[in-house]
């Protein structure tokens, strides 16, 4: 079993390059099964979930070539072939190749996605999408069967604005005979990524980016060339690495629209944010004040960095205060955090967490991806060796994080050990 060893107290100190954006893509690559030719995506960064998908679109008769972060996508020879199990159980958004194959195919069979388990996360509104454009959507021994005899463009309410749905209703729609509108569309830069590579491919979209989405369907879509935006969790991620235990660090490849939730945040506790054009300075921060932090949806502050911002909170002087009203059960790190000495505590949706606290090296479990990456920076900022066990979570959405971290000064390294140590009471 492969372990993260960190020893804590090093500061960091340098420039560090954000990768493509994993959220970005994991819809990008379903995306080129709509196309007639050759797809070529730039910057999409080397995680297990993409190379999944290729996997997964490799399964389907698709050609992948995947290298040096440029993945080509020949979907020529692609069928609907069912994908009731196997990888589609790695990945949560292994849900887009319903939209992506309904749309090309008018016919698909998706087992239910995995991921990280955040508590309940329906399709409901991916369905209710995909009903409204025309498809018959069954549940059969744990996976969706789409059916179609034709798709008609339709009105879409979303009750909830909802980035996997509102991709995957443009999936979907883009070929799709007339005009669909998705009212109370996510806002998400993610989605306007998706919708400039299905315009470069010939699709007709309007307002991605705003609560109303129009798209006028086409008959055809072609190949294109597209360069992925920037993770702006993976920025988020670094930029609190930075003014948790940095000496001076730069999170370079960026856009800093994306991060203003999170720049605002640190601001108000007291962190110097220096932006460039496609860059943010953070200098050392001694001295972090407590703040309270409520997720939302974009351009809110994003549930994805609610994770490593509560262990800069167990830096900060006083009561800070977490409330996740996107997914209530993300606190499972604030257990791993309280064996590390954090004072923290779950109430409802609410962490409460005291600082500052020395936080002390100990054996944790990354419980999901981002819960995972806080993991990582308390045990940067720790006293002693911090060990991170199922680490398989962290390699899902972090490109490189050990060769980066290690670039700027960390003290961390991966590590196989055999299963009977890990047991170990300690």
């Amino acid at each position: 079993m492969d372990v993260y060893k960190i020893i804590g107290g090093n500061r960091l100190k340098g420039t560090v390059k954000v990768s493509g954006a994993k959220n970005s893509a994991v819809a990008l690559i379903p995306a080129s099964i709509l196309a007639n030719s050759t797809v070529t995506i730039d910057g999409i960064p080397e995680i297990s979930d993409a190379w999944t998908l290729k996997a997964l679109l490799e399964e389907i008769g698709g050609e992948v070539l995947f290298k040096d972060g440029q993945m080509e996508i020949d979907p020529t020879q692609m069928q609907a072939i069912p994908l009731p199990n196997g990888n589609v159980k790695k990945l949560r958004a292994s849900y887009y190749l319903m939209g992506a194959m309904l749309g090309r195919f008018k016919k698909a069979v998706i087992g239910l996605p995995g991921g990280c388990f955040l508590g309940p996360r329906p399709i409901d509104q991916h369905i209710k999408g995909f009903e409204a454009l025309g498809a018959k959507v069954t549940n059969e021994h744990g996976a969706i069967y789409l059916r179609a005899d034709e798709l008609i463009g339709a009105k879409i309410y979303l009750d909830v604005a909802s980035v996997g749905a509102t991709i995957n209703i443009m999936l979907a729609a883009v070929r799709a005979k007339g005009r669909t509108v998705i009212e109370n569309a996510a806002k998400e830069p993610e989605i306007i990524d998706v919708a400039t590579l299905l315009t470069n491919m010939g699709a007709n979209i309007k307002g991605a980016g705003t609560s109303v989405i129009r798209i006028d369907g086409v008959d055809e879509l072609h190949g294109t060339k597209h360069t992925i935006i920037p993770d702006r969790i993976e920025a988020a991620t670094f930029m609190i690495m930075a003014a948790a235990i940095g000496d001076g660090v730069t999170v370079d490849n960026i856009i800093p629209l994306h991060l203003e939730a999170i720049t605002a945040k640190l601001r108000e506790m007291g962190v110097k944010v220096v932006e460039g054009e496609e860059s943010i300075f953070i200098p050392r921060t001694d001295a972090l004040q407590a703040v309270d932090v409520k997720t939302l949806v974009y351009p809110g502050f994003p549930t994805d960095v609610q994770q490593p911002l509560s262990v800069l909170m167990t830096q900060a002087v006083g009561a800070s205060k977490v409330t996740d009203t996107i997914y209530s059960a993300r606190f499972k790190h604030i257990d791993e955090l309280r064996r590390m000495n954090a004072n923290a505590r779950v109430e409802g949706n609410t962490a409460i967490i005291q600082g500052p606290t020395r936080l002390h090296g100990s054996k944790v479990t990354a419980t999901d991806l981002r819960a995972g990456a806080a993991l990582v920076l308390a045990g940067l900022l720790a006293d002693g060796e911090t060990e991170i066990q199922e680490i398989y979570h962290i390699e899902r959405g972090y490109s490189s994080l050990i060769e980066k971290l290690c670039l700027l000064g960390a003290n961390i390294r991966r590590e196989t050990i055999s299963v009977s140590t890990t047991n170990r009471v300690d």
